[in-house]
């Protein structure tokens, strides 16, 4: 039903350059993907951070000025009495906190959908406090001529997510928070439905509950409301700890399709499907029992956090071929494809 491509993995941290001297790759996954004029282009996240040597403690972060971010590296010595040590997310450093990586969102674009060139310089990167931490996992709706962007802004208020367009992948509206936090997983659908607005979300529910897809409605895609839980974590090992939705769902003469991610036992992830109602996506018709995708082979089982696959990026293709891009193991990018009518298939 689905085959990885044989090239993968297809982007690995060696591949890209950091943004920065100082700064070095640690990972490139979970990205966004869209067709532009001729091109594929992915939305990567970019993960990156600074190397410790003799004794002291090195980290980035992102001084902000004149509504840019500007980055930048905290270098301590690490018996520093002011310093506290994170595990390895980072320090404490005169009471403020720094994450040993912080994340930008790159372009990679190609022709083919496979060999891809990654753009030397950050694409969309911290430019306020509430990015601070930085900005992780976009996922990307052509509506009209816009390709509207969203992505988890992080800071020490938590993950939000935020909102951006652009017609041509060089300039960006960036629109502000659209989702307080906690809250993440956020795709908007590719048209109105009765004339609004529809997207999924997560918010991360504590104390009852487990992590799980909501549904909303907007007028404006700023403003959203009509809040409802879509679908809860199935009791299996597969997502018993958490779920979230991925890229847009696509529309097919089913109802709309939404690839979801699963959080299972020994904190694996792997990939699963919904069906919704063409026109009430709040509806769910149909579920998978069991994923179509989960770490398997040595690049998705390996790595900076292993055992993930993590998609957040599709291309339905014109000869029915779909491309599932996806994260292995917080560190690379790989390809799977399969068709929409398998995937409706297994549903049956």
């Amino acid at each position: 039903m689905i085959r990885r491509h044989e090239t993968n993995p297809l982007i690995k941290p060696e591949m890209v350059k950091p943004s920065r001297s100082g700064y070095r790759v640690r990972g490139v996954f979970n990205p966004a993907a869209a067709v532009y004029g001729d091109e594929i282009v992915l939305l990567l996240r970019v993960a990156e951070d600074c190397e410790s040597k003799d004794g002291r403690v090195a980290v980035p972060y992102y001084r902000f000025e004149g509504g840019r971010g500007h980055p930048e590296i905290l270098e301590v010595r690490a018996d520093d009495p002011a310093v506290q040590l994170k595990d390895t997310r980072g320090v404490v450093y005169e009471g403020r906190d720094y994450l040993s990586t912080l994340s930008h969102i790159r372009l990679a674009r190609s022709r083919d959908g496979v060999n891809f060139k990654v753009d030397e310089k950050p694409f969309i990167y911290p430019c306020h406090e509430s990015e601070s931490f930085g900005v992780e996992d976009a996922r990307v709706t052509k509506i009209g001529d816009n390709y509207y962007i969203n992505y988890t802004a992080v800071s020490g208020d938590g993950f939000a997510t935020a909102l951006a367009a652009t017609e041509n992948f060089v300039d960006i509206d960036r629109k502000g928070i659209i989702f307080p936090p906690q809250n993440k997983d956020v795709s908007i659908l590719p048209e109105k439905i009765k004339g609004k607005y529809c997207a999924l979300h997560r918010p991360n529910n504590d104390g009852f509950g487990l992590p799980s897809i909501w549904y909303s409605e907007s007028q404006d895609l700023i403003h959203w409301g009509n809040h409802k839980c879509l679908a809860r974590p199935l009791d299996t090992m597969w997502e018993k700890m958490k779920i979230g939705g991925g890229a847009a769902p696509i529309k097919t003469r089913e109802g709309w399709l939404e690839i979801y991610h699963g959080k299972g036992e020994d904190h694996v992830y792997s990939l699963s499907l919904l069906l919704l109602d063409l026109n009430q996506p709040s509806l769910v018709l149909k579920r998978g029992r069991e994923p179509i995708l989960f770490p398997q082979e040595k690049y998705e089982t390996e790595g900076f956090f292993p055992n993930v696959v993590f998609s957040n990026g599709l291309i339905e293709k014109d000869d029915g071929r779909l491309f599932i891009y996806y994260g292995a193991c917080d560190e690379t990018v790989c390809l799977a494809e399969t068709t929409v009518e398998s995937l409706l298939n297994t549903l049956k």
